[in-house]
């Protein structure tokens, strides 16, 4: 018989809706089959194709030499902006900012040359060209998602997905539709947005990109809606060292709200991964794939006032401080989902692609788009053997340290406390793929 084990699975969904900013009629477009073949230029307004399952195309290994690595870091930076302007104090909270990330590092290609410069700043790609943001996604997913020279056989407890839904009566431009297979692997499909099938569709792909976990994002389909860009996360993977469940307790929990009784898990020893200073404790449970789940537990500060204080330097910062320490930690068994509309919060962070008026996306098709609105459900679940996690974001658019101790530590996280699960790649050393805060069970 096989060893039944539990793995860490997380899943990200991000959408962007987009719509046409200047609707008019459209003559429709002839019916065509999605075939695996890359896409080739629009004429009479045929609709372009590409794979519909990905994975058709190939994974080509990109050359790292002449790959510029900044687009890591600057997703890092934006992941702790997004998180902040999103997470509501006192709430549990669940994000992948990651996810949302890609997507409008693939909207880049598609962008007004004028609005373009709003949009780099916004998503912290400042001084990067768009070449140099597919190039290092190209490689970021190859590091993420590739199995980097490891045996065929080996488990890759990460996968990435990318997908556009296009409106049966648009036809995409073929330099944004030929960047998002070659750089972003993205599969595309064909719907009818005016009818409530294409619902069906983009559920359909979130739930089969992540394993079940996020299968209704998409509730209802903005008027003059012409496509949806979608990006899936799914993460699956164990412990690298597992926690004895028999040592598992019950124990009270002092949340934001109110106290409750918690599974606490038990992990003691004489080589944790563990950081301490001035404002903090954290350790890193690390993954037997590579990355690790960063705990973090404030001390004075609430756990919502940790986060708001934390940017890509200092998690960095935090990570390069760990060292094997002996000591004690117990952590809580814990379960978060989160629904986001990201239209508010990215507005807020300068991304200039809802503003109609000043037809942001007329890269991407034969009509003029914007981002009518941006969905994004997450969900983590972390116990003895590993943590279950998903998230999906959608886009649609429409037309128009101090030194680590030397005392054995003892780490109780008994009250509200923030994670980061995190992957290694060259571009950012650890890159940060969801965040989150714990404050009630």
């Amino acid at each position: 018989m096989k060893p039944i084990t539990r793995v860490i699975s997380l899943a990200l969904c991000a959408i962007l809706l987009l719509g046409c900013a200047a609707p008019k009629p459209l003559p429709e477009a002839p019916s065509t089959e999605n075939t695996p073949k890359a896409p080739e230029a629009s004429k009479n307004n045929e609709v372009l194709t590409m794979p519909t399952l990905l994975g058709a195309k190939p994974l080509l290994v990109p050359d790292f030499e002449k790959t510029p690595p900044e687009a890591g870091s600057s997703a890092n930076e934006f992941a702790f902006k997004l998180s902040k302007s999103l997470f509501k104090k006192g709430e549990n909270s669940i994000l992948s900012p990651f996810s949302v990330w890609m997507t409008l590092a693939a909207l880049s290609n598609a962008t007004n040359a004028k609005v373009l410069p709003e949009l780099l700043k916004s998503i912290n790609a400042e001084g990067l060209s768009v070449k140099d943001i597919n190039e290092s996604v190209s490689r970021m997913l190859y590091m993420l998602t590739g199995n980097e020279g490891k045996d065929a056989n080996s488990h890759n407890p990460l996968a990435i997905a990318n997908a556009i839904f296009v409106d049966k009566s648009v036809a995409l431009k073929e330099p944004f539709a030929q960047a998002f297979l070659d750089f972003y692997r993205g599969a595309a499909q064909n719907v009818d947005f005016l009818q409530p099938s294409s619902i069906d569709a983009i559920n359909k792909w979130a739930s089969e990109h992540t394993n079940g976990l996020i299968t209704d994002i998409v509730k209802e389909i903005p008027r003059d809606t012409i496509a949806a860009l979608a990006n899936a996360i799914y993460f699956s993977d164990r412990w690298a060292l597992e926690f004895n469940e028999a040592e598992t307790e019950g124990l009270p929990f002092k949340g934001t709200k109110s106290e409750a009784k918690a599974k606490f898990m038990k992990r003691e020893g004489d080589a944790i991964p563990y950081y301490e200073d001035a404002s903090l404790q954290a350790v890193n449970l690390e993954f037997v794939g590579g990355g690790g789940l960063l705990i973090m537990l404030p001390k004075d500060k609430d756990a919502d006032a940790l986060f708001n204080g934390m940017n890509a330097d200092s998690f960095k910062n935090i990570l390069d401080g760990i060292g094997p320490n002996s000591g004690k930690l117990l952590l809580p068994r814990f379960e978060l989902f989160s629904d986001f509309e990201l239209k508010e919060a990215l507005e807020g962070l300068g991304v200039p692609l809802f503003d109609s008026m000043r037809l942001p996306l007329n890269e991407l098709a034969d009509v003029d788009a914007f981002i009518s609105a941006a969905l994004h459900q997450a969900t983590i679940t972390v116990d003895e053997k590993g943590t279950t996690a998903a998230a999906v974001t959608v886009q649609m658019m429409s037309r128009t340290s101090l030194p680590s101790p030397t005392e054995p530590f003892s780490m109780v996280c008994d009250r509200p406390f923030a994670f980061v699960l995190h992957k290694w790649t060259p571009e950012a050393g650890a890159q940060v793929l969801f965040t989150g805060v714990v404050n009630q069970m």
